[in-house]
């Protein structure tokens, strides 16, 4: 024994079993009763055996156990994160957020789970609609865990699973549909593709919030027969609006007629008015309307003067 090792060890014992009596507390505090235990009875067994050989080579090797024992204990999770804590290979729980203290040894083993909002960009896929129309849609879709132990118990790579299984059910419900429900009730096949989705990933712990479908692609030539739907479209608009107005102004044009012809003093009348309005255009010609009214009264007058005349020849 080298004189002094053995004050130099009991110096070095001391401070090590100080630090292992604080990692038991800890264990205490963070309510692991087993660990507890297992830090107490352990502590002693190895407090005893390095102090008897203090001063030893094989006491300093004792003391570098909870040096390379204890740093592997604590786990710091944070807020956003669960883990699934497995002891000897069974599912233990799941640990809570803050500091947390494990068993050594490759006793106690833990898996990270994210509980944020994944956000999967699911590729673009070639769907043929119900009615033989084929399109390129892509989607995104957004999920997160609820449920920790199941997310790693239940499925291997839950964000590769949930992606392949939107591109398949997103082939599958779409080729359903025609190509018009496809452009016009997009929000109703959203829900319908978040309702099946969240369905078929219950099992692993996975709960999918929305899906959006970002955009549909048709092929050019399809491009240019709704191109030349919409426009006879608006032109067959354009004609019955036409049509519309005709018949309307025809109604109108009837009971102004009924109204002038009760009143034969409204018809100069509005002929005074349509005198005005071509007389602010500055017109050079202006034309006169004559009455057939007139007509028979000078007619009349004529035969009134032709008749004294036959009477003095006669």
């Amino acid at each position: 024994m080298v004189p002094g090792l053995r004050e130099i060890c009991l110096v070095a014992f001391w401070l090590v079993a100080a630090w292992w009596a604080l990692w038991t507390v800890l264990a205490l505090v963070a309510r692991v009763r087993l660990l507890f235990v297992f830090m107490v009875v352990v502590g002693v067994l190895w407090g005893a055996f390095t102090f008897g050989v203090a001063g030893t080579v094989l006491s300093i090797l004792l003391l570098f156990i909870p040096v390379v024992i204890l740093p592997r204990m604590p786990r710091i999770i944070p807020e956003y994160q669960r883990a699934v804590l497995f002891r000897f290979g069974r599912l233990a729980g799941v640990l809570r957020p803050g500091l947390n203290v494990i068993f050594p040894f490759g006793i106690d083993k833990v898996w990270m789970v994210d509980l944020r909002t994944f956000t999967i960009d699911v590729p673009r896929q070639e769907i043929i609609t119900r009615d033989n129309v084929p399109v390129m849609v892509d989607a995104v879709v957004y999920f997160n865990v609820f449920d920790p132990a199941l997310a790693v118990t239940r499925v291997a790579n839950y964000v590769q699973s949930t992606t392949l299984l939107g591109q398949t059910i997103l082939r599958s419900v779409l080729g359903q549909h025609e190509l018009d429900d496809m452009l016009a009730k997009r929000s109703e096949l959203n829900e319908v593709l978040r309702s099946l989705l969240d369905q078929a990933t219950d099992i692993w712990g996975v709960k999918v919030s929305a899906v959006e479908i970002k955009g549909v692609e048709l092929p050019e030539s399809m491009k240019r027969a709704m191109a030349k739907q919409a426009e006879a479209e608006r032109e067959r608009r354009a004609k019955v609006i036409s049509a519309d107005g005709e018949f309307q102004a025809s109604e109108k044009l009837r009971e102004a007629a009924f109204v002038i012809a009760s009143e034969p003093t409204a018809l100069q009348l509005r002929y005074l008015q349509t005198l005005t309005e071509i007389a602010v255009e500055k017109n050079s010609t202006i034309l006169f309307p004559l009455p057939m009214e007139i007509l028979k009264y000078f007619a009349s007058q004529a035969r009134t003067a032709s008749g004294p005349a036959d009477n003095i020849r006669s």
